[in-house]
């Protein structure tokens, strides 16, 4: 696949990610339209690495708003719309399906375009996006967004990373080295994978987590995940109350955590953490740099 543009965004959390993200996205979708000389009779859309919360839905509302606006243009048929979300076995599907994010989804659908909205079919494949997922040339459109820096497994050779739980400015050499080949292993298998699934013209847009500078343990990128060893060396004494900011890292990370200390010591360990999320806001910027691609296959 071939990279058309890449862009550094700053900001802090995922809504305002993806809502910055949008001009991105409806070019890309703009540039669909103009290499396939119109739009295919389904328009298959898969959200990789989906989540099960609010923003599950977010990018494939607006995927399909701005389909709505090209046929209007154009004066042209809009499409049946098919969306697949992605994510691991272990995320809750039944949530995205059974509660609110799915009958929102439908219900702003029919709210917003009426008889005019292309049908519209979600379904669900779990899975490692590090492997195969979908037939070859079956999807249009890719989108993921603050999953593809996750890495497929823990890389080899980490036993004296003593202390840390990521590259820190204490690991030493051959840690920072594990790191990179294993990204560069997962990276390379996703991109093959996705080359083969996605039909020719399809697009791809990838949102990930980076930093302004090349050193990997920058405040960028490395300061929240250093905190989070912190109170991890600090869980026996009991926290005062912290902000969003731990919510929003427990959400992300804490099966992870889980898996390795187990749950008991969850509750004690994100407060002690949200002590020192206040600490260190107090005195640093809480902005985060973060990358948006746009690739297509040729």
């Amino acid at each position: 696949m071939t990279c058309t543009f890449v862009f550094i965004l700053r900001f802090q959390f995922q809504g305002s990610g993806l809502q910055r993200s949008l001009p991105i996205l409806h070019d890309t979708i703009n540039r669909i339209t103009n290499d396939f000389n119109g739009l295919p009779l389904c328009f298959k859309i898969a959200n990789l690495g989906c989540s099960s919360g609010p923003n599950t839905f977010f990018v494939v509302t607006n995927i399909i708003d701005r389909v709505h606006d090209i046929c209007l243009e154009n004066n042209c048929q809009v499409p049946q719309f098919q969306v697949i979300l992605n994510d691991l076995f272990e995320n809750e599907f039944n949530t995205v399906f059974r509660l609110k994010p799915l009958p929102a989804f439908h219900s702003k659908l029919k709210e917003g375009k009426g008889n005019k909205c292309g049908s519209c079919f979600v379904s669900a494949i779990p899975g490692s996006f590090y492997g195969g997922l979908f037939p070859n040339e079956s999807i249009h459109l890719f989108h993921s967004s603050y999953a593809i820096h996750w890495l497929s497994q823990v890389p080899q050779g980490l036993k004296n990373n003593k202390l840390n739980i990521c590259m820190a400015k204490t690991s030493p050499t051959n840690v920072f080295e594990a790191y990179r080949k294993q990204f560069d292993k997962d990276f390379t298998k996703f991109l093959a994978m996705r080359s083969q699934e996605t039909v020719s013209g399809g697009r791809m847009i990838l949102t990930l987590a980076g930093r302004s500078i090349t050193d990997p343990t920058s405040k960028d990128c490395c300061a929240i995940w250093e905190l989070l060893a912190k109170s991890l060396d600090m869980i026996k004494e009991w926290p005062t109350p912290g902000i969003n900011t731990a919510y929003f890292i427990r959400a992300i990370i804490e099966p992870m955590m889980a898996a390795h200390f187990g749950n008991t010591i969850m509750d004690v360990l994100f407060e002690k953490y949200q002590e020192h999320v206040v600490d260190h806001l107090a005195t640093n910027k809480g902005m985060n740099y973060n990358l948006v691609i746009s690739l297509i296959k040729r």
